[in-house]
């Protein structure tokens, strides 16, 4: 019997496989869409008589090609019961094969569109790794901050003092006080 942790990950699973087709989607419409200019200019330019003549010279090659495979597959039944059999059973065996090949591949998509779901969800939220967001802030300096810019801090700076020297060694010393004399120093 599932557990209420296997039918929450299913579910989540399934919801992200949504998201990620929602996102797979909406990236195809917006390259259709793109590329919707291009096309609708293609289609002016063609000529009806030519596209007329290649649809009609392909549905005659598919004729063709179908009317062989027809054939062959009619050719090769054998009116023997057991053949008959054999190769039903056959056939059947094929389709279960592909059958099992599509389960397989629609699981691997499966597995690819909750992925990408997962990406999409984040890049919503604005959880995105990738994504460094910069912004730039032009801001103007301050009046006071442009004032002290413009006028030297000390007069040693305003004589043209040597400005590499440690901000220690600028500020005044501090005082020192002696430690107090607790109890156990005093006896």
């Amino acid at each position: 019997m599932a557990t209420t942790q296997d039918i929450r990950k299913v579910t989540v699973d399934t919801l992200y496989a949504a998201a990620g087709l929602a996102d797979f989607t909406k990236e195809k419409v917006e390259q259709a869409v793109a590329d919707a200019p291009g096309r609708i200019e293609q289609l002016r330019k063609t000529d009806p008589k030519a596209l007329q003549q290649k649809v009609t010279q392909r549905a005659k090659d598919t004729q063709a090609t179908v009317t062989a495979k027809f054939t062959e597959i009619v050719g090769t039944i054998d009116t023997d019961r057991k053949k008959i059999g054999q190769t039903a059973q056959d056939l059947l065996l094929q389709g279960v094969g592909q059958a099992v090949g599509y389960a397989a591949k629609a699981g691997e998509q499966y597995e690819k569109f909750a992925e990408r779901g997962r990406v999409a969800v984040k890049t919503w939220r604005g959880e995105g790794e990738d994504q460094a967001v910069d912004i730039t802030v032009a801001r103007e300096p301050e009046p006071a901050a442009a004032d002290a810019e413009a006028k030297p801090a000390t007069e040693t700076e305003a004589q043209g003092g040597d400005d590499t020297k440690s901000a220690a060694a600028r500020k005044p010393a501090a005082r020192r006080t002696a430690p107090k004399k607790t109890d156990a120093q005093e006896q």
